[in-house]
């Protein structure tokens, strides 16, 4: 009875569902609805065989939940259907904030590590250190505790309280925290710091509810320290929301230049979106991107290179041109649909091509430069393929200002091509995957042997890791059983050296100095640096046009 009944109620769910996403108007149904119904009922019958026939017993919702992510497979690579579980942690990333403790944890051996606390947090207003170890929560052992259990345990409402036990280093006597659970900020802007002296550098992760609140505060910051010159790494930021990207962009350029625009079919879906009153238009930028650079990055870097704000360097950026709007559903996910597409200022469409509906294959050549899909292209005309058409080459387009020529057809091409990448040996990843040097660096601060007298700079220009230091940590590897060949060690000391001195910087002064240790050794932060004079160079011959064109008016 229970299939008898889901069977009948099955068109009248699948109509709802479909007057649901992209808010369908209903003389939009009835219009088309001859073919809707006849497609709904040749739909219905193939459930019904599947409920009936098939070998083995089948879960109605996932069937329905497969039919959805099929359906939206039919469209483009970024329409998705987001389970109820995917959709709570994607919303907690938008809106840039939980209710918790504020740690970054990792499970070491089975036990609850702090990796660091966050600044400002909770945890780090009591005093919580990194290498913490908690071992009880609430009383109750969190020894083998799974991740999906720490969330539960330790996030809960604003105000409420939690209690830990927790083993520090060598200590023999566990040390009890009563937490009291505060809103914990996920940081859209992780790093901001003065790079060089008169050079900020500004790591933006992601465009969530907060950042451009954030980046205004990280720019006041090294304002206020003497920035001269920005490096924005935009590099491996998948995007968010538009609107923040408008905002972010908006800090750079004056009013009333247009920063995007999107066009549509349903109706609000085309919009243009100018900047208001720019607040930080005086400071030379280069803005760092690469393939990981997408949708949000791509109209911020767009805009700069549009208006010959500043320089954009690194490799072609991924190509997302789709906006997205998202319909909530019934069962606590959501479909994410696209509803329009943005092109930057000078009428670039950003989204490279996706026709052939193969996402594997869409995703596997993300940052291909259009030059490259181009000779791909014609490499399969002659296989006898039927790619788009390569006769035109990729479009071109004039910047606003200086007529710089700039290039369409999917992704951002930057102004400067850095390709050249500091590229990780195995052992090394390896190492930091599995945290290595994190343990080896709280060993040797529970024997007290982390020591440093002076401040981070003096740490960043003249601390050295001992031959002495890296024979133990090749004996804290090998009796830790960690697996290595005893030649890479060898051959890759200078990366071995690095992450001892990242450990020890993150260990004494927290995870900005361990990002800044690591930044120092990135050919295309170098690279960024030494553009400074020439991204001064095109802010000042943009800035010498606009007195000009205001004066001839």
């Amino acid at each position: 009875m229970k299939r008898r009944r889901l069977i009948i109620l099955m068109p009248v769910l699948l109509f709802a569902v479909t007057l649901m996403l992209g808010g369908v108007f209903i003389k939009d149904v009835l219009a088309t609805g001859t073919n809707i119904y006849t497609e709904l009922n040749l739909f219905n019958r193939v459930l019904r065989l599947v409920q009936y026939y098939y070998v083995e017993e089948t879960e109605p919702d996932s069937l329905i939940q497969g039919a959805i992510v099929g359906m939206l497979n039919q469209l483009d690579p970024h329409s998705n259907y987001i389970d109820p579980d995917r959709f709570e942690r994607m919303e907690e990333r938008n809106r840039g904030s939980y209710s918790g403790i504020g740690i970054s944890f990792d499970i070491r051996h089975g036990w609850l590590t702090v990796i660091s606390p966050l600044e400002g947090g909770p945890s780090a207003e009591l005093g919580i250190r990194s290498g913490d170890v908690i071992t009880h929560i609430e009383g109750k052992s969190a020894y083998d505790i799974k991740e999906n259990e720490v969330f539960e345990k330790l996030r809960g409402p604003k105000g409420t309280e939690v209690t830990v036990s927790i083993r520090r280093g060598s200590e023999d006597e566990a040390i009890e925290y009563t937490i009291v659970r505060d809103d914990i900020r996920i940081q859209s802007v992780p790093y901001a710091f003065m790079i060089e002296p008169g050079i900020g550098y500004i790591r933006m992760a992601r465009f969530s509810a907060q950042t451009s609140s954030e980046l205004e505060d990280a720019l006041q910051t090294l304002e206020g320290q003497g920035m001269e010159g920005l490096i924005l790494d935009l590099r491996g930021n998948s995007g968010g929301y538009l609107t923040q990207a408008v905002e972010v962009a908006d800090k750079f350029l004056s009013g009333g230049k247009k920063i995007v625009y999107t066009q549509g079919r349903i109706f609000g879906s085309s919009e243009e979106y100018f900047a208001t009153d720019d607040t930080h238009e005086e400071i030379p930028m280069v803005v760092l991107i690469n393939q990981g650079s997408a949708s949000a990055s791509e109209i911020v870097s767009g805009a700069m290179q549009d208006w010959d704000r500043g320089l954009v360097a690194g490799t072609d950026s991924f190509g997302k041109g789709l906006v997205q709007r998202q319909y909530q559903l019934p069962n606590g996910g959501a479909v994410l649909l696209t509803v329009a597409r943005y092109y930057t200022a000078v009428g670039r469409l950003i989204q490279r091509p996706y026709e052939g509906g193969d996402r594997d294959e869409y995703y596997r050549h993300a940052g291909e430069s259009i030059i490259e899909r181009l000779e791909a292209s014609a490499e399969s005309l002659a296989a006898g393929d039927s790619p788009a058409d390569t006769s035109g080459g990729p479009p071109t387009f004039q910047t606003l200002l200086q007529g710089r020529t700039v290039y369409g057809g999917g992704g951002i091409t930057p102004d400067v091509e850095i390709d050249e990448v500091y590229v990780a040996s195995r052992l090394y990843t390896d190492l930091n995957f599995d945290r290595m040097f994190f343990d080896f660096v709280n060993e040797l601060s529970a024997e007290n042997r982390v020591n440093w007298e002076g401040s981070f700079q003096d740490f960043l220009a003249g601390f050295e890791v001992k031959e002495g230091m890296i024979e133990d940590f090749r004996a804290f590897l090998e009796a830790d059983s960690f697996a290595f060949e005893p030649d890479s060690f060898s051959v890759h000391i200078d990366e071995m050296e690095r992450g001892l001195r990242a450990g020890i910087a993150n260990h004494l002064w927290g995870d900005d100095a361990r990002y800044q240790v690591v930044l120092a050794d990135d050919p295309q932060i170098h690279r960024a640096i030494a553009l400074m004079p020439d991204a001064a160079a095109l802010l000042s011959e943009s800035h010498r046009i606009e007195a000009q064109r205001a004066a001839e008016q």
